[in-house]
């Protein structure tokens, strides 16, 4: 299950990081702002999943 949460986070960075970069191409500040949005989360989730495999051993 760990698994699937990390690479849940690595897919949310990796859209984040293309939503923003596209809105930043073509002038949108609103799909900028939101790639941001998704990235953190992937950085929170992934975060949350490393805490996590510290605490197992």
């Amino acid at each position: 299950m760990a698994r699937d949460q990390k690479a849940k986070a690595k897919a949310e960075q990796a859209k984040g990081k293309i939503k923003e970069t596209t809105g930043r191409a073509v002038g949108n500040e609103r799909m900028t702002a939101e790639g941001r949005v998704e990235k953190a989360k992937g950085d929170a989730r992934q975060a949350k999943e490393k805490t996590k495999d510290i605490f197992r051993g």
